[in-house]
């Protein structure tokens, strides 16, 4: 099956930027006006992150927010056959920020939000840092669309490391200098083993694992602002936030991460991933108050 869906993926993937806008822009038609996908999930987020805004401006970050989704996945398919330099024109980071601390031999985390388009910001990133950069990936059902996203993702450098297997083989990896991406703010299983920490004014769970990570390697701690400077044009503005992680209180970093995700937010609001459930875990102060971060 590999065999013939990746040549026509290939094929599709060298139509030009412009076919490929227009294909978005008729499945953003689809999505917002006709099927409606997870409508009410985005309108009711956005109900609770801009309680300020009027009806109409929330529908506008709305259909903003379709478009940006439609786009993310019709250029993920752009990307199979994108060479470094059509990737360099359209990508820009602040490189110095990481490469600087490669001499000094400590490892760093990447801390950042779903914001779009998260599959730029791979390539962009693994492309233009010293370190092998890890990516955690969940495996997709399908072997042969598993293979196909495999390949456009690890082209630049990347490693990819199926997120079921993260505890049990990321010490394969970690013999050589890496830069380990962590997308951070997805909603914990367990909401009694998360940190609770106001996120647009609502008691919100967030997994521990990224701050754990960084105290028991000691890496640097980078945080990431990625976003869409024109359309199929994206820039990613990296912020050192530490390079002592043991230093800082338990949960200063979980709690820096949760404020740098809302003012990207609050800066850009439909570049986030709306049509995710981020409220779904109800604060109770009997189950959850000593998790509280203060």
């Amino acid at each position: 099956m590999y065999y013939i869906i990746y040549p026509i993926l290939y094929l599709f993937s060298l139509l030009p930027w412009r076919f490929i806008y227009f294909l978005s822009d008729v499945a953003y038609g689809i999505l917002f006006y006709l099927v409606g996908y997870r409508r009410k999930v985005v309108m009711d987020n956005l109900d609770i992150a801009f309680p300020e805004k009027s009806p109409e401006e929330k529908k506008r970050i709305a259909k903003d927010f379709y478009r940006n989704f439609t786009d993310t996945f019709l250029e993920m398919i752009k990307l199979i056959s994108i060479s470094r330099k059509e990737l360099d024109k359209r990508f820009s980071l602040n490189a110095d920020v990481i490469n600087d601390l490669y001499p000094t031999g400590q490892n760093i985390q990447f801390h950042t939000g779903h914001f779009f388009n998260w599959e730029f910001l791979n390539l962009g990133v693994s492309a233009n840092i010293r370190y092998t950069l890890l990516g955690v990936y969940i495996p997709v059902a399908n072997k042969s669309f598993q293979r196909i996203i495999s390949g456009m993702r690890s082209q630049f450098g990347t490693e990819l490391i199926p997120a079921p297997e993260f505890k049990s083989s990321f010490h394969r990896y970690a013999g050589k200098p890496y830069a380990l991406g962590l997308i951070a703010d997805q909603s914990p299983g367990n909401p009694r083993s998360a940190y609770w920490y106001p996120f647009f004014g609502r008691m919100t769970p967030f997994v521990k694992g990224p701050e754990k990570g960084a105290r028991s390697l000691n890496t640097a701690v980078i945080m990431l602002d990625f976003y869409k400077v024109k359309r199929g044009y994206y820039r990613v503005d990296a912020t050192l936030l530490t390079t002592t992680p043991n230093e800082l209180p338990e949960g200063a970093i979980t709690k820096e991460l949760i404020q740098f995700i809302e003012a990207c937010i609050r800066r850009r609001p439909a570049n986030y991933l709306w049509s995710h459930r981020r409220w779904k875990h109800s604060f109770d102060p009997e189950k959850h108050g000593k998790m509280v971060l203060h």
